[in-house]
């Protein structure tokens, strides 16, 4: 990112030390590059790729969501590119249609404008963006192609690209070859279009990730979690130190650690602990929302491994809205307590060892 930022800063440097002041063309005078003109094609060119890229990459999460890929698959790691992707899209696609728009205003007003030398070479070097964008997703079909790594999820993303990339060559390319003075109502629909098309895609993103309320209860909801998975964590220590789990959650409060017994971050209400058996607790908590698998398709958030029925497992803390409660059984074997062995038993050990 930074080093695409300097070289882009490179480029503009160089744009500007190139463009005349004044350009002579078959004996008239053309108007001068003015700062402004500057700021609008860097505005709208700069725009433009934020644009293109949140919106492929914004894509990308859609097949990603729809079209899984078993070996690589982070659910709420692609929410959040979906809510980067939706929030850059709702700034910076109209940023790019309003200076789109004053330029063709200057450009209708003034058409000798669309020679200037800073278009030209903003404009040509979209061209060659776009063209190399075309040409690597091109290679990467044959690579993948040859490897027998073909997947849906794979070609709808060539597939996105090589559109967006087309779309966009294809305009500009247009747009370099138009004749000065030339009137045309292209650019007004391909505005319409692909405004159309952005906010259809913004719609979608709010039905996958929900609204703004349902994200912060989701938050509210991984802090939960968090805390509850903290608790559990005190609740064996104690177990470990004492060979006993704790009465009441105060219980859990050491000044000299330094850990206090978190509340619910919304309601602060206290969260629910009961003992079921010498080695079994339980913890609940109101939840806002229902939880999503965190790392794949078929494997939710897991926390330190607990003793069942069938034995050994790690435990969820999958939930749905409302109130939840999660049962733990400490196992010995995992946990071992701070109580010295006997005599007898140490021997023993250190006669093993020393075979």
């Amino acid at each position: 990112m930074v080093i695409g930022i300097i070289l882009f800063t490179l480029i503009v440097v160089i744009i500007i030390f190139m463009s005349d002041a004044v350009i002579q063309k078959e004996g008239s005078l053309k108007p001068s590059t003015s700062p402004k003109d500057v700021f609008l094609h860097l505005l709208m060119i700069g725009s433009l790729y934020v644009s293109t890229f949140m919106f492929c990459s914004l894509w990308f999460d859609y097949v990603n969501l729809w079209f899984p890929d078993k070996l690589n698959f982070y659910y709420r790691a692609i929410l959040e590119g979906v809510l980067v992707g939706t929030a850059t899209l709702i700034v910076v696609f109209p940023v790019y249609l309003l200076a789109s728009w004053l330029l063709e205003k200057e450009i209708v007003a003034l058409p000798e404008k669309r020679e200037l030398r800073v278009r030209k070479w903003l404009v040509y070097l979209t061209l060659f963006v776009s063209a190399i964008a075309i040409i690597v997703e091109v290679v990467r079909l044959v690579y993948n192609f040859l490897s027998g790594e073909l997947t849906m999820n794979f070609f709808l993303k060539v597939f996105i690209v090589l559109a967006v990339a087309f779309a966009v060559f294809g305009y500009y390319l247009w747009d370099a070859k138009r004749e000065v003075g030339s009137a045309s109502k292209l650019p007004k629909y391909l505005a319409w279009g692909s405004g159309i098309l952005v906010l259809g895609s913004i719609i979608l993103s709010f039905f996958l990730v929900g609204s703004p309320a349902h994200q912060r209860a989701v938050r509210f909801d991984d802090q939960r979690v968090s805390d509850l998975q903290s608790v559990q964590s005190q609740v064996i220590f104690y177990w470990q130190q004492k060979e006993a789990l704790p009465p009441a959650l105060p219980n859990l409060a050491d000044n000299i650690s330094g850990f206090t017994v978190p509340v619910d971050p919304d309601t602060r209400a206290e969260y629910e602990y009961s003992v079921k058996g010498p080695l079994s607790f339980e913890l609940c908590a109101t939840f806002g929302a229902k939880s999503v698998d965190d790392y794949s398709t078929d494997r939710a958030y897991l926390s330190a491994p607990m003793m069942t029925e069938k034995g050994v497992k790690a435990e969820t803390w999958d939930h749905e809205v409302g109130r939840t409660c999660f049962e733990r059984t400490i196992d010995p074997d995992l946990y071992q307590t701070n109580k010295p062995l006997p005599v007898i038993i140490q021997e023993k050990e250190m006669s093993a060892i020393a075979q």
